[in-house]
């Protein structure tokens, strides 16, 4: 389930950007099949695979995902249910491999912005299993603080995002304004989004939110969780 926070201008959050088109893949190049003296070995191209990750999250990274053309949001929705049935068989044998869990987490959040059942509670259980291994993990806290904010769990959010913050990640900031901003903690907001602004003097936009937020023109919709 998806709440809205916040009822104000998307603009300030999210900046409209015109999206290209997505791309065509073969989600199956991904496996590498190696012949070796004692057989077969395999393996994933990772390249190839954070190609297609790239891809996916310049559409649907937030929510709601933006596509060129009707025929888009299909091919990715297919994507995602091959490479995500792809990558459980990895995440979920012996060995554990915290950077393709991380990659399946990601990949899992935007199937629930793309409403693939089932795959808000695949990112959970990825995330948890990431975090359990690395609680350090920079891009762990911060990929699942943000989805955690974005299916309505504010609160359970804010230590992955304060911890991804700790170890260096500087966009968190700005989730940790808006996270604070949806459970109506003004000056808290205003504190991690002017953090943010000094690292990105140039963006506009979040000016232009901090502006809005000081004038009262921000109307939050608290969240009790």
């Amino acid at each position: 389930m998806r709440i809205a926070y916040l009822a104000f201008s998307l603009l300030f959050a999210f900046p409209f950007v015109q999206a290209a088109e997505y791309g065509n893949y073969d989600p199956k190049r991904i496996l590498m099949v190696t012949e070796t003296p004692a057989g077969k070995t395999y393996g994933i191209d990772t390249k190839y695979l954070d190609q297609i990750l790239g891809d996916l999250g310049r559409h649907a990274k937030n929510y709601p995902p933006q596509f060129d053309t009707p025929q888009d949001k299909p091919r990715a929705v297919q994507d995602i249910k091959m490479l995500s049935g792809m990558l459980d068989i990895l995440i979920n044998g012996p060995s554990q491999n915290p950077e393709i869990l991380l990659r399946a987490g990601f990949l899992n959040s935007m199937g629930h912005n793309l409403d693939i059942a089932g795959s808000a509670e695949k990112t959970f259980t990825i995330f948890q299993k990431l975090l359990a291994m690395s609680p350090s993990d920079p891009r762990g806290n911060y990929m699942y603080g943000t989805f955690l904010a974005g299916v309505g769990k504010p609160k359970d959010a804010l230590p992955y995002l304060e911890k991804a913050l700790s170890v260096g990640v500087s966009d968190a900031a700005y989730a940790l304004g808006m996270t604070h901003l949806s459970l109506g903690n003004k000056e808290s907001a205003l504190e991690n989004l002017e953090a943010y602004r000094q690292r990105n003097p140039n963006d506009m936009n979040v000016a232009k939110l901090i502006d809005a937020i000081r004038n009262g023109k921000v109307e939050i919709k608290r969240n009790p969780n």
